[in-house]
């Protein structure tokens, strides 16, 4: 699977390790990259600290900074590797968590105006799966200031939602890894592991627990 893809996506909630794979992944690849730029969102932060007030704005920050990101992108083809920390569709996703129900409704009604007609499809999503208490430890461990009022609780909440949305993920194949017990970012034996059972990868779904 891995040496056909040529549109590689790293997915999982905060602090899961995604840009960190995504970019190791690339190097080894050869291979572009497009990452989420939660850096250049100017309403982060304040999200963080008063959520109710600055969730639409932080949302759709990020929802249009995706787009252009996408239309930006170009076509892939045979000649062209992409690796990326995101897939525009999971955009609901965080607009369910943060969003009032006529935000949401307002929300949708805007990504249902401004989605590209022909986004581009992965060939292979990467999901990486983390209990909050290991998620909260690393999001500690980085220690970026706008994330220093992110609460376990809400990191419980948002990996639920993760769960829930690739249980029912069809759009790709999907490639699961337990992060809580594989380190493929900091471990060079469960990043070579990875890689060979990525180059294995016959099903449309596989899970990948095993650290050893």
């Amino acid at each position: 699977m891995l040496d056909k893809a040529h549109y590689i996506v790293v997915e999982g909630p905060i602090g899961a390790g995604k840009t960190s794979l995504a970019k190791r992944l690339a190097e080894r690849l050869q291979a572009e990259t497009m990452f989420e730029q939660a850096e250049y969102n100017p309403f982060l932060s304040r999200f963080y600290q008063q959520p109710e007030r600055w969730a639409m704005a932080t949302q759709l920050s990020f929802l249009f900074q995706r787009i252009d990101q996408l239309a930006a992108l170009g076509p892939i083809s045979e000649e062209r590797r992409i690796v990326s920390d995101f897939i525009l569709d999971k955009d609901r996703l965080f607009a369910e968590q943060n969003l009032s129900p006529d935000e949401l409704a307002l929300h949708q009604r805007i990504y249902d105006s401004v989605k590209p007609a022909e986004a581009p499809k992965p060939d292979l999503v990467i999901y990486l799966q983390a209990r909050a208490d290991t998620l909260m430890e690393r999001v500690h461990k980085r220690g970026l200031e706008a994330e220093r009022r992110i609460t376990e609780a809400y990191l419980q909440q948002v990996s639920d939602r993760y769960t829930r949305y690739f249980y029912q993920y069809e759009a790709a194949p999907l490639f699961i890894v337990d992060a809580g017990k594989l380190n493929p970012v900091d471990n060079d034996d469960d990043f070579e592991m990875l890689l060979s059972r990525l180059r294995d990868m016959r099903g449309y779904r596989e899970f990948f627990g095993y650290a050893g």
